[in-house]
C-alpha cells in the first residue's frame, strides 16, 4: 500500500511449513516445488500467488514482505487487515503469533506491537498518540470478547461513516509493546479450541486482534486514525477428515460456511468490477 494509488489492495501470500513426523512416515507424495518468488508447483499443477515462502523462511522474512508497509500505512491514516487462512495445522497461529516471547520465533502480531512503538519513538514529537487495542473471537456466528468473559454475543453496528464496528468490545490503552503482548495473552486464554484427528489444539473460532491508533498534532489539531485488524482464522478442511462428532462437528460445519463466505467475498473485491460485494452473509464481515 506504498502508492495506493496503484498497488492492488489485496495481496494474497502463501507459506509452507516443513512437513511433520506423520507426513515423512506417510511418505506424501505432494511435495511443493518452487519456482521463483510467486510460484509453487504441487502434482505437476503451478499455482501463482503475490509471493510465496518456502519451507525454510523465518518469521522476520515474513513479516517484512507481509506486515511492515501496513504498519506504516495505518501510521500514516490508513485501514489495514492481515488474515491467515488454511486448514488446521498448517502454521496460522504460528504465522499469526509464533512463539510470543522469543525474538526469533515471534509471529507477525507481536512484531506489529514492537515496530508501531519503533516508529512512534522517531515521529514528530509534537504528534500525540492513543492507541487502543480490542481482541474478540467470531465463535458459532457470535461474537464474544476475549477481554470480558460475560460479553458472548456482541453485535456489529456501523459508524457514521458506514465503517463497522463491534458494539459494547472491551478496549484497552496501551503504551508499550509489552502492554500489547499482555493483553494478547489474556485473550488467548479464552480462546474456544478443541481436539480434532488434524491438531490437538484446534482453534475452533476466528479470532480478531484490533489495534486502533488515533493521533493529533498539537499545534496544527490535524488528526489521522488508522486501524489494523489482524486475524487468525479458524481451521479450513474437509469434515470428513476431522473425526469431528456432536457440537464439534456443528462447529466444523459453522466454521466452513463463514470460511465460504468470507471467500466470496474476496472474490468480489479481487475481481473489482461487481457492484455488490456480500459482506454481510456472515457475522465474520
Amino acid at each position: 500500500m506504498a502508492d495506493v494509488s496503484t498497488e492492488c489492495n489485496i495481496r494474497v501470500l502463501c507459506r509452507f511449513r516443513p512437513l511433520n513426523q506423520s507426513e515423512i512416515l506417510r511418505a506424501d507424495k505432494y511435495i511443493p516445488t518452487f519456482q521463483g518468488d510467486d510460484t509453487v508447483i504441487i502434482g505437476g499443477k503451478p499455482y501463482v500467488f503475490d509471493k510465496v515462502f518456502p519451507t525454510n523462511c523465518t518469521q522476520e522474512q515474513v513479516y517484512n514482505t507481509c506486515a511492515k508497509q501496513i504498519v506504516k500505512d495505518v501510521l500514516e491514516g490508513y485501514n489495514g487487515t492481515i488474515f491467515a487462512y488454511g486448514q488446521t495445522s498448517s502454521g496460522k497461529t504460528y504465522t499469526m503469533e509464533g512463539k510470543l516471547h522469543d525474538p526469533d520465533g515471534r509471529g507477525i502480531i507481536p512484531r506489529i506491537a514492537e515496530d508501531i512503538f519503533n516508529h512512534i519513538y522517531t515521529m514528530d514529537e509534537n504528534l500525540e498518540f492513543h492507541i487502543k487495542v480490542s481482541y474478540f473471537e467470531i465463535y458459532m456466528d457470535k461474537i464474544r470478547d476475549l477481554l470480558d468473559v460475560s460479553k458472548t454475543n456482541l453485535s456489529v453496528h456501523e459508524d457514521k461513516n458506514r465503517v463497522p464496528y463491534v458494539k459494547g468490545c472491551t478496549e484497552r490503552f496501551v503504551s508499550s509493546p509489552e502492554e500489547v503482548m499482555d493483553v494478547i495473552d489474556e485473550g488467548k486464554a479464552n480462546r474456544h479450541v478443541a481436539v480434532t484427528n488434524m491438531n490437538e489444539h484446534s482453534s475452533r473460532s476466528h479470532s480478531i486482534f484490533l489495534i486502533n491508533i488515533k493521533q493529533e498534532h498539537v499545534e496544527t489539531e490535524q488528526k489521522l486514525c488508522g486501524k489494523l485488524y489482524l486475524v487468525d482464522l479458524a481451521g479450513s478442511e474437509k469434515v470428513s477428515k476431522t473425526g469431528a462428532e456432536g457440537a464439534v462437528l456443528d462447529e466444523a460445519k459453522n466454521i466452513n460456511k463463514s470460511l465460504s463466505a468470507l471467500g466470496n467475498v474476496i472474490s468480489a473485491l479481487a475481481e473489482g468490477t461487481k457492484t455488490h460485494v456480500p459482506y454481510r452473509d456472515n457475522e465474520k464481515k
